[in-house]
């Protein structure tokens, strides 16, 4: 086996929570996402943390959940959309276990978003896509790029162990 952590990274909506829940369970593996456990730290949503303090704010509590999973093994992580391109969590990440990067068109994005009015970051399309635009070259430093496009799943999940055991 490869690694026995896995990060799973991503724009918001490529379906990391998910694919991190399946996987968790087909390789007996913890599974953490950051974004809950930063609302469970600060008691109160992501959305309610960038209206009250702030983005800044909410990265600074990012990096230190990021800090906090360092030791923790046979875990498996889903990112928040921005986790990654954070230069410091993005170096910190892959020092300490395997990438997988869940590439998914902006369409889809965009799709998937007007089901969910939570994300803070998703206030118009043009920012959107500005953040999409900008992510993309740090998501592609993850060490597995598995098209999300089209793939279910459970299909993600059997790419990603076939990987792991290659």
């Amino acid at each position: 086996m490869k690694t026995d952590k896995i990060y799973l990274v991503g724009f918001m909506g490529a379906g990391k929570t998910s694919v991190a829940i399946a996987l968790g369970k087909r390789l007996n593996w913890h599974v953490d996402d950051i974004d809950e456990l930063i609302e469970k730290r600060e008691r109160r949503s992501v959305a309610s943390i960038f209206k009250l303090e702030g983005e800044a704010y909410f990265r600074k509590i990012e990096r230190s959940i990021v800090k906090d999973l360092l030791p923790k093994r046979h875990t498996i992580v889903a990112t928040g959309g921005g986790t990654f391109a954070d230069s410091q969590n993005r170096a910190a990440i892959i020092r300490n276990g395997a990438t997988v990067w869940l590439d998914v068109s902006l369409e889809l994005v965009l799709k998937r978003l007007t089901l969910n009015k939570k994300r803070p970051l998703a206030k118009d399309l043009k920012t959107i896509q500005s953040l999409y635009k900008n992510r993309l070259a740090d998501y592609a430093s993850a060490h597995l790029k598995l098209d999300a496009n089209s793939l279910q799943v459970n299909e993600l999940v059997e790419c990603i162990t076939q990987w792991l055991w290659d």
